[in-house]
């Protein structure tokens, strides 16, 4: 009944899709280093982002003690920064929320457990991120509460490939 994660096909339903962007790239091949902006980043199936703190095999995160293979991309919704600086006028850039891609247009809390394109790469989404009082001791602001159910995505790699800024974002049809 209600308690199944999957659901028959209703005849003549709607589908509803979107289609986003990609707004930023960023990676930092260890903990505690500033976020490089990136033009591209190219992302391998089953382990991560070439250069990126959290890639299998050479994690260097600050929480690599974790190892998870739903992390090996994270998302970020362009939308968050905005209602951050309008909701609690707390100026966050890109950068300072450590996520890999931030995006706009992306239903990301909607995205749990399903399959998406990012670009030309094919992401599964594991889990929400949740926020972490490292990122409050990095940036030196208030952000864990406001960024509770919208502190991002974390992804695994299906199919890898290059991600650029400007690409499209869209769900699996």
């Amino acid at each position: 009944m209600l308690d199944t994660l999957t659901a028959k096909p209703v005849p003549g339903a709607v589908v509803l899709s979107w289609t986003g962007v990609v707004r930023y790239l960023h990676i930092t091949p260890r903990a505690f280093l500033p976020m490089r902006e990136m033009p591209e980043l190219t992302l391998i199936a089953g382990k991560g982002i070439e250069g990126d703190r959290y890639m299998i095999g050479r994690e260097e995160g600050f929480y690599s003690h974790k190892p998870e293979e739903g992390r090996q991309v994270t998302l970020f919704e362009y939308e968050t920064l905005v209602a951050l600086k309008r909701d609690h006028n707390i100026d966050l850039a890109p950068e300072e929320h450590r996520r890999n891609v931030t995006v706009s247009g992306v239903p990301l809390t909607h995205l749990v457990g399903r399959q998406f394109w990012l670009g030309e790469t094919l992401l599964e989404s594991t889990r929400l991120s949740i926020p972490c009082r490292h990122i409050e001791e990095i940036t030196g602001k208030a952000i864990f509460d406001p960024l509770i159910n919208r502190s991002g995505l974390n992804c695994k790699i299906l199919q890898g490939g290059t991600v650029r800024v400007g690409d499209a974002v869209r769900n699996v049809q």
